[in-house]
């Protein structure tokens, strides 16, 4: 096999010849277990389960799961924050031989009825809080679903503690009905542990997860993963971590579990990477930047994967000067592209590299890596994964590949890459033209391996004939040191066919400034085609679910502009 270009820049003991063990995804868990019985597996506000007790409870939802009939060919969706309940009844679904389907807790309930239906789900598992429940018990009768398991902060927080959790208080709680389309979380893992073990087939085969992508633009799409998949990205990240000297030790790191658990860089680069290193998980329900920076500070969690814009606010707290962040070994930034500015600025705190990964849903999160113990490449998101091969295809043939150094729209091949999208054969058609998976992404990699991400292929402005990337304007801006956040979208333009419009979230007691002044600001930074046609400052900016800025509330609030005018 010829040597890809970027392998001569890995690290001294990592290969791009990868190999690994297909194998059910639980057993991930099952050799943690065996290895590291003792140690602290998750820390949710000071409660401590050990890597046995989950091991434990994870039997004892298998075995209630398969009371209920899961077995092959059963969807089983999970409707949670970052409570012990998701990774318990994660691999509980696939212990019991079921498929797991994630939703998005801030997902809209059309959109949750959709996936539902879509994805063939017929149990739902959430919590009792008002926020989460009634959503989900509107759709029974209503939908496929069938039944409902409903678990409670207090399953792990007794009173009072639980009161510490955001919205467990009384008045936050939802009437549960006592009927026969509703479990208890706890009376689902009062039982023996001792589950029926089924016979997964081959691994390559079998459906572990339904994953729905975005859906920035249309109806979401569900990405088929299989075990296979799922094992092979968390070896992937194992093996591109296991350099000489080692940084990051087996059965002695923690990570500050912020991100989502039901996104795919969170289940695959925290979950499942950080169940089969020995990781203590310290589990985060959401973002809330002051308990984060206690955390960090108190903690002293050594791993902390996040988006950016969980940095731009770390860097922005008032305290975090003052406080010792030192412990950290690992900051991984993914989901969007970092600006340069706030990753300088983070390290500069913390005196940890803050580096850069790319990844996708259809990836299971793996896709490039920036080395540990390289310097940052500014702007890059880093090298390709171990086994995993980047090409780059022309925008207008996508059977063209272009030399390397060329831009293009990245494709992939590995085995993290998915099998296709449920029941859209068409879609998984278009989307493997060629035999390889096309990303959307357009970039380039220079000529030592590593790549650089222009933009989104649909996020691309077509402006007087010109193609103008987003990501390049949000770099620049990003430079001003009024910018707090920047998201740049192309918006109508009668002379340009498309200008760029920037939206702009201001640091605290930093003053607005004219789009002539932005524009003057950046003359030396981009090229005239490139400079905003528009600016317009807001206290918030739209973010998904993971935290990432959403360009679509933006471009669909233009859309509607547009044709009042």
């Amino acid at each position: 096999m010829t040597e890809p270009l970027w392998h001569k820049s890995y690290p001294p003991g990592v290969s791009w010849e990868f190999t690994f063990e297909p194998r059910p995804v639980f057993a991930l868990l099952d050799e943690a277990a065996q290895r590291w019985p003792k140690n602290v597996y998750l820390d949710f506000m000071d409660k401590r389960l050990s890597y046995e007790q989950v091991h434990d409870l994870v039997d004892r939802a298998a075995k209630g799961l398969q009371a209920l009939g899961v077995g092959p060919g059963t969807h089983v969706g999970l409707f949670l924050p970052n409570t012990p309940h998701y990774p318990i009844l994660f691999f509980a679904i696939l212990k019991a031989g079921g498929t797991v389907v994630n939703y998005s807790p801030l997902d809209a309930a059309r959109e949750i009825e959709h996936k539902i239906e879509d994805s063939h789900t017929d149990i739902m598992v959430t919590l009792d809080l008002k926020v989460l429940y009634p959503t989900v018990a509107g759709l029974l009768g209503k939908t496929r679903l069938k039944k409902v398991i409903v678990g409670s902060v207090a399953d792990f927080l007794p009173f009072p503690k639980n009161l510490l959790f955001p919205l467990a208080r009384k008045a936050d709680l939802a009437e549960v009905p006592k009927d026969d389309r509703h479990l208890r979380y706890a009376k689902l893992i009062g039982n023996d542990g001792r589950y029926d073990k089924v016979q997964h087939g081959d691994a390559n085969e079998t459906l572990a997860a339904v994953q729905y992508t975005g859906g920035t633009t249309g109806l979401p799409k569900g990405a088929m993963l299989t075990h296979a998949n799922l094992v092979a990205a968390a070896e992937q990240l194992k093996s591109f971590t296991a350099t000489e000297p080692r940084v990051l030790e087996e059965g002695v790191e923690s990570t500050l579990t912020v991100l989502p658990l039901f996104h795919i860089y969170a289940l695959t680069v925290i979950l499942l990477y950080g169940t089969a290193t020995g990781t203590k998980l310290i589990l985060h329900p959401r973002f809330e930047l002051d308990a984060v920076i206690k955390d960090l500070a108190g903690k002293r969690p050594t791993v902390f994967p996040g988006v950016p814009t969980m940095y731009t606010a770390i860097v922005a707290h008032p305290d975090a000067g003052n406080l010792d962040l030192t412990s950290l070994k690992l900051c991984n930034s993914g989901g969007a592209p970092l600006p340069v500015e706030v990753a300088n600025r983070f390290e500069s705190l913390t005196g940890c590299q803050l580096l850069e990964g790319w990844g996708m849903t259809e990836t299971c999160a793996p896709g490039t890596g920036s080395p540990m113990s390289r310097p940052r490449r500014a702007g890059s998101c880093g090298l390709p994964m171990p086994g995993i091969t980047m090409e780059f295809v022309d925008v207008d043939d996508p059977l063209r590949v272009l030399p390397y150094g060329e831009r293009g729209e990245i494709c992939v091949t590995g085995p993290n890459v998915t099998r296709g999208y449920w029941n859209k054969p068409d879609e998984t058609a278009e989307a493997f033209a060629g035999g390889r998976f096309h990303t959307g992404d357009i970039g380039y990699m220079d000529e030592d391996g590593y790549v650089f991400i222009v933009d989104r292929k649909k996020d691309m402005i077509l402006s007087g004939g010109y193609n103008v990337y987003p990501r390049n304007i949000e770099d620049a801006i990003y430079e001003h040191p009024a910018v707090e956040e920047v998201t740049v979208i192309g918006v109508a333009d009668e002379y340009r066919g498309q200008a760029a419009k920037a939206f702009i979230k201001l640091r605290d007691g930093a003053g607005q400034f004219s789009l002539e002044e932005l524009r003057e600001f950046l003359t030396d930074k981009l090229g005239r085609h490139e400079l905003p046609g528009a600016v317009e400052f807001r206290a918030e900016l739209p973010k998904t679910p993971v935290g990432k800025l959403s360009k679509k509330e933006l471009i669909e609030e233009e859309v509607k502009k547009a044709a009042a005018e």
